[in-house]
C-alpha cells in the first residue's frame, strides 16, 4: 500500500491527468506530471510538472527519482517509455496493458483470445491486402490505421463505389485493419478498476452517443437487460484478469438485439487502459469517481462504492459549447467541470458537465 504523502508521476498532461491530480489531493498525495506540452490542463493543479519528451531517458531518470509510483493518462505513452519507467518505478498499468492498446489488431486478437466477439476483421498491409480484406468483409466497412487513432481520426469508411485505393494512399497507406460494420441497437461502456491483489469494482453500464465520432452524451443507467449489463461487467474482469491489470480502465461495446426474439448480443470494439470519457458521469454520479477510484486502485487502497446515486447524463463539452458554463453552474442539478485549456478550438473538448436527478 502506498500511503498518503507519497507522489504519484503521471505521464501525460491533459484533462483526465487533470481530474487524476483534483483527486489524488483529496487523499493527500502529490502529483508530479510528465508531458511534453509546457501549457498542459494538468500543470495548474500539480505539484511538481517536468516538460520533456518522452523519449529522454535523462529527464525521465530523474522523473523516476521524483516519484514512488508512476501512471498515465492516455495509451499512445511510447511502449518504450513505458518499459524504461517499469524498470525504475512500478507502473500501472503495466506496460502489457499498453501494447494490448496501442496496436488495433493486436488488441482484436487478444479479445479472440479470451472467447469474446469482436466485429470481423483483417489486418491489411498493402493495396493487394486491403483489396482482399474488402472482398471478404464486404462493404460498407471501416479501414483503421493500427496505431494512434482516436476520436475518430486514423479511419476511413468503404462503402460501394469507393476508391479504397485512393482512400488507403489518403491514410498514408500505413498498417490498417479492416472492419466489418456491426449493425448495433447502442453503444455501451464499462469503467471498471482492479488492484494488484485482484480485488474488482465496475461500475453500471453506460449508453453512449457520439457525433463526429466524438463522445457527446452519456446516460445512466444504460437501455440493458440485467443479464447483458452483468455479462459486459464480466467481460471486463476477464479482460483485466488476464492482463493482470492495475487501475481504472474502460471496455466500449456494442449492443446487437435479435430483430424477432429480441435477445441482445455484446460485440467487444476497444478498451482504453486508464480513466475514459465515458467515465466521466461518476464525478457527482457515483459514490466513487473513477478519478479517486484510479488512485485508489494503483496505491493498492481499498476500492470505493460504484453504485450510481440517481439517473444521469453527462454531456462534453465540445468546442464553443463551453460558452454555456454559467447556465450549467445556475442548474442545481449540474455539476460542471472546466479543463482549464486556455484556447477554444472546434472538436476540442474543453469540459463536461453531469446531471443528476437523485433517487
Amino acid at each position: 500500500m502506498l500511503a498518503p504523502g507519497a507522489t504519484i508521476g503521471i505521464l501525460g498532461g491533459g484533462q483526465l491527468a487533470r481530474m487524476l491530480a483534483l483527486a489524488a489531493a483529496g487523499l493527500g498525495y502529490r502529483i508530479h506530471i510528465y508531458a511534453p506540452e509546457a501549457d498542459s490542463p494538468a500543470r495548474d493543479v500539480s505539484a511538481a510538472f517536468t516538460k520533456a519528451a518522452y523519449e529522454d531517458e535523462r529527464a525521465l531518470q530523474r522523473f523516476a527519482a521524483e516519484v514512488d509510483i508512476v501512471t498515465y493518462e492516455f495509451e499512445n505513452v511510447p511502449a518504450v517509455t513505458a518499459h524504461f519507467l517499469e524498470k525504475l518505478r512500478p507502473l500501472r498499468p503495466g506496460a502489457e496493458a499498453l501494447v494490448a492498446t496501442q496496436d488495433r489488431l493486436v488488441e482484436k486478437r487478444f479479445f479472440n483470445a479470451l472467447g469474446l466477439v469482436t466485429a470481423p476483421f483483417q489486418p491489411v498491409e498493402n493495396g493487394g491486402e486491403l483489396a482482399r480484406a474488402v472482398a471478404q468483409i464486404g462493404r460498407p466497412s471501416i479501414l483503421k490505421s493500427r496505431r494512434l487513432g482516436y476520436d475518430g481520426k486514423g479511419q476511413a469508411m468503404i462503402r460501394e463505389g469507393s476508391d479504397i485505393g485512393a482512400i488507403y494512399r489518403a491514410m498514408g497507406s500505413p498498417p490498417c485493419i479492416l472492419e466489418g460494420v456491426v449493425n448495433f441497437v447502442r453503444e455501451i461502456s464499462i469503467v471498471a478498476a482492479r488492484t494488484e491483489q485482484g480485488a474488482f469494482a465496475a461500475y453500471e453500464p453506460c449508453e453512449n452517443t457520439h457525433e463526429h465520432h466524438i463522445l457527446a452524451r452519456t446516460v445512466v443507467p444504460a437501455t440493458l437487460r440485467p443479464e447483458t449489463a452483468q455479462k459486459a461487467k464480466d467481460y471486463v474482469h476477464a479482460i483485466a484478469d488476464a492482463l493482470d491489470y492495475v487501475g481504472v480502465l474502460a471496455v466500449e461495446m456494442f449492443v446487437v438485439e435479435d430483430y424477432h426474439t429480441k435477445e441482445e448480443r455484446l460485440i467487444i470494439n476497444e478498451m482504453a487502459p486508464r480513466v475514459h470519457n465515458s467515465g466521466h458521469w461518476t464525478q457527482g454520479g457515483a459514490q466513487t469517481s473513477q478519478f479517486e477510484q484510479h488512485i485508489r486502485a494503483i496505491c493498492g487502497l481499498p476500492l470505493g462504492a460504484t453504485a450510481r446515486l440517481g439517473d444521469i447524463v453527462m454531456i462534453n463539452l465540445i468546442g464553443e459549447a463551453v460558452e454555456t458554463w454559467a447556465e450549467h453552474l445556475a442548474d442545481p442539478d449540474a455539476l460542471l467541470q472546466l479543463y482549464g485549456k486556455r484556447e477554444t478550438r472546434p472538436g476540442r473538448k474543453m469540459g463536461h458537465v453531469t446531471k443528476v436527478v437523485r433517487r
